[in-house]
């Protein structure tokens, strides 16, 4: 039985960078995380050691730092398309390039009452997402979301769920539900769009779903988040939802004779439910390798 080379890429993981945009004393500016990942003609790397086709990973790190200074990278998408091109169009034995940006929110201080021209504070956990992948024969764009927390107080139920003999797990009717979520939406042969716009538009889309819907389940409320995106948004292909399930339990205040009509909580943040979802639609153009991450093959 022959033995040979499967699918294969490198690049450079989590180059940190940030870029300020400098308007006299009022200043802005971009702080990301980038991983590049080329795809090509390799095989003499892997099977002989021969490197003349292999564009150092070093160079790529320097290539997203001086891409950052030609191009401001606001919004990320447009930056990211424009590195991958680069490299699929400038760099003789690439075939494919993928791009991943993760955006860390600042938000102006406020000092004396008044935002301050180049003093910032990070905003929360939230990260902003993308991945871009130029290939051949099709562009590809993955916007996204990490770490978007929510929590809601109630109008969250979870009762009449398979039971056997090692269930401990009491149904409730009306429970807090949180969740850090990650997500993730393809745009097939993406338009020329407002990225930062569209972005702004799916996050207000599914905080508003998990506000409004009273859950029987996560489950049942990441497909209607999922599901409220694309009817809103012609242009989303395809969106994966990734959930834990934050879990909040009741304190039992039987042991000091007094009432807890579900105010008092424990949160609970191991073990932890983690559900994933997706909703596409049904005439979507095939994911290609939108999908593949750098860090993994599949």
């Amino acid at each position: 039985m022959a033995i040979v080379l499967g699918p294969h890429q490198y690049g450079k993981a989590e180059t940190r960078l940030v870029r300020v945009i400098r308007d006299g004393d009022r200043h802005d500016l971009v702080d990301l995380n980038v991983s590049t990942a080329l795809r090509g003609d390799f095989d003499a790397a892997h099977l002989d050691g021969d490197q003349r086709t292999v564009l150092p990973t070093d160079t790529q790190k320097n290539t997203a730092y001086v891409w950052a200074r030609r191009l401001v990278p606001d919004p990320v998408e447009s930056w990211a398309l424009s590195l991958a091109r680069h490299f699929v169009d400038d760099v003789e034995p690439v075939r494919e390039a993928r791009v991943e940006v993760e955006r860390f929110a600042w938000s102006r201080a406020e000092v004396g009452g008044s935002p301050h021209g180049h003093t910032f504070v990070r905003s929360g956990p939230e990260v902003r997402t993308a991945a871009v992948t130029v290939g051949p024969d099709a562009v590809h764009v993955v916007q996204g979301l990490k770490d978007l927390v929510l929590l809601k107080t109630t109008g969250s139920a979870f009762r009449d769920f398979l039971v056997d003999e090692l269930t401990t797990l009491q149904p409730t009717d009306d429970r807090i539900m949180a969740t850090s979520l990650i997500v993730r939406w393809r745009l097939t042969d993406p338009p020329e769009t407002d990225w930062n716009a569209l972005a702004a538009s799916v996050r207000a889309v599914l905080v508003a779903r998990f506000a409004e819907l009273h859950s029987l389940a996560l489950q049942q409320t990441l497909w209607h988040m999922g599901r409220a995106v694309l009817e809103a948004h012609p242009a989303i292909a395809e969106i994966r939802l990734e959930a834990p399930n934050k879990h909040h339990f009741v304190v039992d205040f039987t042991p000091f004779d007094e009432p807890n009509p579900n105010e008092v909580f424990h949160a609970d943040d191991r073990p932890y439910g983690l559900i994933h979802a997706s909703a596409i639609r049904d005439d979507a153009a095939p994911a290609g390798d939108a999908w593949r991450s750098f860090t993994g093959l599949a």
